[in-house]
């Protein structure tokens, strides 16, 4: 009988703690640090020095993503899930950066001729060694859990084109009120996203994963749908948005900035 009481005890220690998710703490106290909003938060700046000056920490985040098992990643929340493999790409992108040394430009030097730095097979992720695409278009895209198009505004690559990295760490507590806000920061930043005369110009983004921003999600089966969600932080009033539903206001996507998010 002891034996048995000691059986389920120890099976209910393992449920809660899968249950529990990932400690993102280390990864939390780094981005707190190192990390500067700019532009009223709706983007933000890396002190990569910073983080090089932290690395011990970093890489003791990364060893932890590393360890965990694919089983006890099954067995989180898909809220936990996907805050864990977002924070998981966003760090590696940081050690990656970290490996090319203080002085490189942009995240595309640390690639070569014929692979890019998103090909890279360098990140031993829940069973296997991966690469910043398998994370983002195979673990999150590619499944069949999320569907969750607000993760193109959460995870970063390095660039100052891209959304901002958060000066915290994802959570699945509380994933959807980051993603909301990430996406709308994001929006609402006039140097990437605005109207211009009759035309919205929007990130590139836009253009790369339109089919992401046009599943349903929340009712939103087009582009010009999503945007429209979006109306107040991108600046538009009804009239505008049901314009740009109607086509009347048309879509053009921006260049894309590439130089390293880096604090000058």
């Amino acid at each position: 009988m002891r034996r048995l009481l000691f059986t389920l005890m120890l099976l209910s220690e393992i449920v809660t703690a899968q249950a529990a998710g990932f400690d993102h703490a280390v990864w939390d106290e780094l981005l707190k640090k190192h990390v500067i909003p700019i532009r009223n938060g709706h983007a933000t700046q890396v002190d990569y020095r910073g983080m090089a000056a932290d690395r011990a920490q970093l890489r003791k985040y990364l060893t932890a993503t590393s360890n965990v098992k694919r089983s006890t990643f099954d067995g989180w929340t898909k809220e936990e899930q996907l805050a864990f493999l977002i924070n998981a790409y966003n760090a590696w992108t940081v050690e990656l950066i970290l490996s090319g040394g203080p002085d490189i430009e942009s995240i595309k030097d640390l690639g070569s001729l014929f692979q890019s730095p998103w090909k890279k097979r360098f990140i031993p992720l829940l069973g296997k060694t991966r690469t910043l695409d398998d994370i983002e278009h195979n673990l999150i895209r590619g499944s069949d859990r999320y569907h969750e198009p607000r993760i193109h505004f959460a995870v970063n690559c390095a660039s100052i084109g891209c959304p901002a990295l958060r000066p915290e760490a994802y959570v699945g507590a509380r994933l959807d009120e980051q993603l909301e806000e990430s996406t709308r920061n994001f929006l609402s930043d006039r140097t990437r996203n605005r109207l211009q005369g009759d035309t919205l110009k929007v990130s590139k983004i836009f253009d790369w994963y339109q089919e992401d921003f046009e599943q349903g999600w929340r009712g939103t089966s087009s582009l010009a749908q999503f945007l429209a969600h979006y109306q107040r932080s991108l600046g538009l009033d009804k009239q505008m948005a049901n314009q740009l539903l109607s086509g009347d206001i048309e879509i053009e996507f921006l260049d894309y900035n590439w130089k390293l998010n880096r604090k000058p």
